[in-house]
Parts: C-alpha cells; structure tokens; sequence
C-alpha cells in the first residue's frame, strides 16, 4: 500500500495532471492489487494526494513566474517555458474578466472544478502572473483542491464500484 501511495503522490504533483490522475490511479492501483477499499483507506488516499498536489504551490507561486519569464528566451527551454507563461496569463485573463470582485472565489472555482487546464499548478502560476495576494491565494487554492479531490474520489470510486 505504501508503494501506491507514493506513486500517487508523485502523480498529485505532476502539473496538468494532479489530482485528476492521482486519485483515480490510487483507486485502480487498489482494486488490481486487491487491496480492500476502506474508508480509512479512502481517507489515506485522499490526503496523500492533496499534500502531494499542495507542495508545488508556494514554489510555483514565488518562482515559476521569473523563471518563465527568464526562460523563455533560451534555446532548449524557450518553447515550454513560453507555453505555461502564455496557459498562466490566458487562465488568468480568464479568472479576472469572469470574476470581477470574486477574484479569490473565482481562483477557489478553477482550481476546484477537476477540468483540463484547471488546477493547482495553472491556478497558482494565473494568481502569481496577476500579482493577488499569496495568503488569499493559498486558501483560495487549498480550497479548490479540496472541492477537486472531493470530486474526483467520488468519480473514481463510483467507476471503481460499478467495475467490481
């Protein structure tokens, strides 16, 4: 069990990929080894997987930005690092014209509703390009994979249980 919890926290941390890849494959990684799935279980999963998609946060908030921005000229790296520069302000673009006032709501809705392109890693990276406060941002976020965690445990464990 402890291998599959590190594989998923490992996946949890993966942008792009994050919980929508982590709480599913712990699920499946379970039920193929007929590990027995628990509440207990369920709730070891859950928390593996959101300290797992938690940890990049504060990195990518503090970092990411001037790394992109540094990045984004150079010969290897200019590619990719000017592709999540360009996702980042287009996700916060986004966030600013629908949100208005409810900004740290908005980001909260993003980062919580399990889509792709949404989640932690393009949430933190749109709340740093836009310059929102890193306390809020936090929450804002933290919440969100919450909400997201939730969602996708509930998808996962509804497929899992209807495939058993």
């Amino acid at each position: 069990m402890t291998k599959i919890l590190f594989y998923c926290f490992l996946i949890a941390m993966v942008p792009l990929i994050e919980l929508r890849g982590a709480i599913p494959s712990g699920i499946i990684l379970f039920t193929t080894n007929q590990i027995e799935l628990t509440p207990v279980r369920l709730v070891i999963l859950f928390a593996t997987c959101m300290i797992g998609n938690m940890i990049p946060v504060p990195f990518i908030f503090l970092f990411a930005r001037k790394f992109l921005e540094w990045g984004q000229n150079k010969k290897f790296i200019g590619r990719i690092c000017s592709f999540f520069l360009e996702k980042g302000h287009k996700g916060g673009q986004k966030l600013q014209e629908k949100a208005g006032h409810g900004l740290y709501f908005a980001l909260f809705l993003f980062v919580g509703i399990p889509l792709p392109g949404t989640g932690a890693w393009t949430g933190t990276l749109a709340a740093s390009l836009l310059d929102m406060d890193w306390k809020k941002t936090s929450i804002a976020v933290m919440s969100g994979v919450l909400l997201a965690g939730a969602i996708m445990m509930t998808l996962s464990f509804g497929v899992a249980s209807v495939a058993t």
